[in-house]
C-alpha cells in the first residue's frame, strides 16, 4: 500500500523465490529440515509466498490508485482505516481465487513429497505414500495405485474448478 523501498526489496526476494520451482524448493526445505508433517507444511508455505505476494501486491496496487480511496483520503480517512475498510474487502476476490487455485498444486506437491518418501510418514494415510507402497504391485492389483491416483485428480480437478467459479463470481469485469 506504501510502496517504497521495503516493497522494492521485498519484491526482490519474492523474485528471487519464484525463479526457483515450487516443488525443488519444498524438497530443499524438507531435506533439510528432515521428514515431519510439521516441515512439510513449512515447506509447501515458503514456496507458496512468493505467488501470493505478487498476487496480493497487484491487487492492492490496483485498489490503492482508485477513486473511492482518493475520497477517503480527502475526508481525512487515516491510512490504516483505508487499509481495512477499503483495500482489505477489495482485494479479498483475487486472493480467495488464488487460494482455491493454489490449494489443489498442495495437495499435488505433498503427495509427490510423499511419494519419495519426504513427506507424511508411514502410519499415517496419505495419497502419495499410498501410490509409492502399491507400486511394487502395479502389474497384477492396479486398483491398489489407481484409487489413490485417481483421488488426487478428481480433487485437483474439483479445486481448479471451483476457483474458476469464484474467479468469475468475483470478477467485477466481467458482470
Amino acid at each position: 500500500f506504501f510502496g517504497g523501498k521495503l516493497d522494492m526489496v521485498i519484491m526482490r526476494c519474492m523474485d528471487i523465490l519464484l525463479a526457483i520451482p515450487n516443488i525443488l524448493l519444498a524438497i530443499t526445505i524438507v531435506a533439510a529440515l528432515g521428514a515431519s508433517n510439521l516441515n512439510l507444511i513449512i515447506a509447501l508455505t515458503i514456496s507458496s509466498v512468493p505467488g501470493f505476494s505478487r498476487i496480493v501486491r497487484g491487487a492492492v496496487l490496483t485498489v490503492r490508485d482508485s477513486e473511492y480511496i482518493e475520497a477517503a483520503r480527502a475526508i481525512g480517512a487515516k491510512n490504516a482505516r483505508i487499509i481495512l475498510s477499503h483495500v482489505l474487502p477489495n482485494c479479498m476476490g483475487p486472493i480467495l481465487v488464488q487460494t482455491t487455485l493454489n490449494v489443489g498444486s498442495v495437495i499435488l506437491s505433498t503427495a509427490g513429497l510423499s511419494f519419495l518418501g519426504l513427506g507424511v510418514q508411514a502410519p499415517r494415510p496419505e495419497w502419495g505414500a499410498m501410490l509409492s507402497s502399491g507400486r511394487t504391485y502395479i502389474r497384477d492389483y492396479s486398483y491398489i495405485t489407481m484409487f489413490p491416483g485417481c483421488m488426487i485428480m478428481i480433487t485437483i480437478l474439483s479445486l481448479n474448478l471451483l476457483g474458476d467459479g469464484l474467479r468469475d463470481a468475483l470478477d467485477p469485469r466481467l458482470k
